[in-house]
């Protein structure tokens, strides 16, 4: 009973140790990790970043290519509107007539 008594305790620590020992060594692996994903993080938006002129010159280019077919669909609709247009009945901009 006296050898358990001295025995046991002595584990105990031996384990406490042990488990301390293998904790630091995943918390550094841990941090060792995260770093190389900060690192791949960065790179990733320094590369984004020299993207942003051309994504700014594209939105820019749809823009215009918007407006263009903008204004080419309102004179298409006006003109068609002048074509069919009933002569001495006027048409609201609803479709009725008044």
């Amino acid at each position: 009973m006296e050898f358990l008594q001295v025995f046991l305790p002595m584990l105990l620590c031996l384990a406490a140790i042990i488990l301390v020992i293998v904790l630091i060594i995943f918390v550094v692996k841990a941090i060792e990790t995260l770093n190389r994903v900060n690192r791949i993080a960065d790179d990733v938006e320094g590369k984004l970043n020299t993207l942003n002129g051309f994504f700014s010159i594209i939105d820019l280019v749809t823009d215009k290519v918007s407006i263009l077919s903008d204004t080419v669909v309102s004179a298409v609709s006006t003109a068609i509107c002048k074509i069919f247009k009933r002569k001495g009945k006027e048409i609201d901009t609803d479709g009725e007539e008044e």
